[in-house]
């Protein structure tokens, strides 16, 4: 045997011109001793020290994968994303590729392939740094952790394998020939005999929500007691602040999620369980009765919330506005609540330049990571933290929040001979959108 390496291509076509039709090796093959690839080493990849509760999730879902028990892809949305589940089949999160992104090379949905090859003048958001999605949803999950918010399922960086994912038919064909060349001599060696990992994010499943659409219209027939209003109304304000901060340009009803437990009723000594929404006055009794009844917990889900963080405010076609700014809900002015749990973070610029240190050390992650591109996404959000905070001061409402101007603060070096110091400059985006309203 030669004693030189060969190339990858090299020793792709040196495997597969040693099989036949029949899938067959001829005994004269090479013993492939080390496989040739770009990926890292990824054994400690998936390790969070920092967690090690969420470390043991991603753990389970492997342990799973190699039992057989694979993630099952979802079939809604335009993006290649898979329902993970832990080795007794329940799924414990959800994991969306970087390369199935909605406009990633592997998307498996058919609807974006077709945007882009009619409508190639209008295909993409021109505002966001194309198939981030997966830092962008971890990247949101680290915002509200910081913020102490708990409406974003937690979402970290992590790379699986599974045959269910989408894969180039080369990659495939590789993995078979490793696997058959194994099983014919079992001295041969690989760094890696399965698929190529993929990298994406994986966000902890959340049980018993469904989408805010269902519960609003229902809460629009039938209102809610006022203790458990406040309740929700609080849970609002804090997407709302999410969403602001993070620059969401993905917000409908249908990707954000309620979770409306039934309530314990006291009746005649007995319980029972009811949804307080579906009873009549007539069931309840008189109002004064909520004074016995344990109310049920309100709760709200961000999710999908992969298209944030863009590096300039939307000006092109679309100004992809929150649609939960036309709800009743916008229309109240923030609560002492909210101001209390954020305003004194938000005004502390230390947190504020902390936070956005916290989110380089995560974007920079990714291979075509742009330094320049990331500080436009930090100006981007650092105005809108300035925004929110004056709103929070001003007693505002939400509706009044998204009509101020949009901000952006741009940091430089204070003195070009200087590493630590900076100086910031505010300016607003006057250019706007040709579609104010989508």
């Amino acid at each position: 045997m030669n004693d030189s390496t060969p190339g990858k291509a090299e020793e792709i076509n040196t495997i597969s011109s040693s099989v036949d039709s029949q899938g067959r090796y001829d005994d004269d093959v090479m013993i492939v001793t080390e496989d040739i690839d770009d990926e890292d080493d990824t054994d400690d990849i998936n390790k969070f020290p920092d967690d090690p509760q969420f470390s043991e999730l991603v753990n389970q879902a492997e342990i799973a994968i190699e039992h057989g028990i694979f993630p099952e892809r979802i079939y809604q949305g335009s993006s290649g994303s898979y329902f993970v589940k832990n080795p007794s089949g329940k799924v414990i999160a959800v994991f969306k590729p970087k390369d199935e992104e909605p406009y990633g090379r592997l998307n498996p949905k058919w609807t974006k392939w077709m945007h882009k090859l009619c409508c190639p003048c209008c295909f993409g958001r021109a505002c966001l740094i194309p198939n981030q999605g997966y830092l962008s949803e971890a990247g949101a999950s680290l915002v509200d952790q910081k913020l102490k918010l708990d409406v974003v399922p937690k979402t970290r960086v992590v790379r699986l394998v599974s045959e269910t994912f989408n894969y180039m038919r080369l990659d495939r064909q590789k993995a078979r020939i490793k696997k058959t060349i194994k099983e014919r001599y079992p001295s041969a060696r690989f760094n890696r005999m399965s698929l190529p990992p993929k990298v994406g994010s994986f966000q902890l499943f959340v049980d018993g929500y469904k989408d805010a659409d269902h519960w609003l219209r229902r809460f629009e027939q039938e209102p809610l007691p006022q203790k458990l209003n406040n309740t929700f109304q609080l849970q609002f304000e804090r997407l709302v602040v999410l969403d602001y901060i993070i620059r969401n340009t993905d917000r409908g009803n249908d990707n954000w999620l309620i979770k409306y437990d039934q309530p314990t009723i006291v009746n005649n000594g007995t319980m029972s369980n009811g949804n307080v929404a579906g009873h009549s006055k007539q069931d309840l009794g008189d109002p004064t009765d909520w004074n016995v009844v344990q109310l049920p917990e309100i709760r709200i889900a961000a999710i999908d919330n992969g298209l944030a963080f863009p590096f300039k405010h939307p000006d092109s076609w679309r100004a992809y506005p929150y649609h939960w700014a036309w709800l009743q809900q916008a229309k109240i002015p923030f609560s002492q609540d909210i101001k209390d749990l954020v305003l004194p973070l938000l005004s502390d610029f230390n947190f504020v330049e902390e936070l956005c240190n916290d989110l380089f050390q995560l974007f920079k992650q990714d291979k075509g990571f742009d330094k320049g591109l990331f500080e436009r996404q930090m100006s981007v959000m650092r105005g809108q933290i300035l925004n929110l905070t004056q709103a929070l001061k001003d007693g505002k409402s939400p509706l009044q929040l998204v009509q101020m101007p949009a901000v952006i603060v741009e940091r430089s070096k204070a003195n070009p001979g200087s590493t630590r110091f900076f100086s910031f400059q505010q300016r607003f985006q006057n250019k706007s959108p040709f579609f104010s309203w989508c």
